[in-house]
């Protein structure tokens, strides 16, 4: 993916890693193979793009910008997926944090972005699931998921992508090292 950036434009400057997989499980249900599939996506797939990508930006000599998706569900958000997946994006949130500092002497500014609800595909199916576990209509489940957000709106995925651009953004010079709640409210952390 890296060389072939760099084979298309002649430099990396940016690269956002937006990797996720999950499924709605109860902490006494999550398998090994649950565990090591989640982890090898959500973890381990983004720390060696950052890396790569990393070594590329060393390589050109002028800097550039690493924008993580993690999760509230990093943060200990209760409503989370499962156990594993928050262990995984917390691991992202760590990840962010150590790459920060350690490449910010490249002029590398490595930030993490942790959504809450945000409507997408995986979402959708982990509420048809969870809707199907407790007995509910879909349509009741997503009244009961957006209750839970102050501000009473789930988000879209421009949403995200807002706080990507922005963190790509000269605005963001001087910011490294953060994961931002994009959540409508639903952690205060």
């Amino acid at each position: 993916m890296v060389q072939q950036t760099v084979e298309t434009f002649g430099r990396l400057d940016i690269i956002v890693n937006n990797a996720g997989v999950t499924r709605y499980l109860n902490i006494m249900e999550v398998t090994e193979a649950d565990w090591d599939r989640i982890h090898r996506v959500n973890a381990k797939g983004v720390f060696f793009c950052m890396q790569r990508a990393a070594q590329q930006m060393i390589a050109q000599g002028h800097g550039g910008r690493i924008v993580n998706i993690a999760s509230i569900a990093g943060k200990g958000y209760a409503g989370t997926s499962n156990a594993a997946y928050a262990a995984s994006k917390g691991a992202v949130i760590a990840m962010t944090m150590i790459a920060a500092h350690q490449l910010g002497r490249y002029d590398i500014n490595v930030n993490a972005i942790c959504p809450g609800v945000t409507r997408t595909a995986m979402s959708q199916a982990s509420m048809v699931q969870r809707a199907e576990m407790l007995g509910v209509t879909v349509e009741e489940m997503e009244r009961r998921r957006l209750e839970t957000i102050p501000i009473r709106r789930a988000n879209d995925p421009e949403d995200i992508a807002a706080m990507a651009v922005f963190l790509a953004s000269p605005g963001a010079r001087n910011i490294t090292g953060q994961a931002f709640n994009v959540d409508g409210g639903l952690i205060m952390s």
